[in-house]
């Protein structure tokens, strides 16, 4: 039980539901993530570090930038039976909505400094 209530608890924050449907369209690095949402890196980093620490995303060495990917392919079955259930979900948002128009002009060689 207790895995199911961490993962609720992951999914209770507005800003942490805005990343995961951002990694929906693409692996993002931090300073991307940071512009899109519009927010302080270290609490991006934060509300990464929660959905990394529940499985639902996983992070990866991508020259000098750390990619963000969504982990639709974790061992865990409470992640495996929600996450595709929030991709269906909330696609017709109005801040989804702006948040993919956004992505599409934030490029991390804009953004980062790495």
């Amino acid at each position: 039980m207790e895995t199911l209530v961490k993962l609720f608890k992951a999914l209770s924050d507005k800003n942490r539901i805005r990343i995961i449907k951002l990694l929906q369209q693409k692996t993002l690095c931090v300073c991307e993530i940071t512009a899109i949402l519009d927010l302080a890196t270290s609490t991006v980093s934060s509300h990464l570090s929660i959905l990394k620490d529940t499985d639902i995303i996983g992070d990866m060495k991508n020259g000098k930038w750390v990619d963000y990917y969504l982990n639709t392919h974790s061992d865990d079955r409470f992640i495996n039976g929600i996450l595709p259930l929030i991709l269906f979900w909330l696609n017709s948002d109005e801040q989804i909505q702006h948040d993919i128009e956004k992505l599409k002009t934030t490029h991390r060689e804009d953004r980062c400094k790495g």
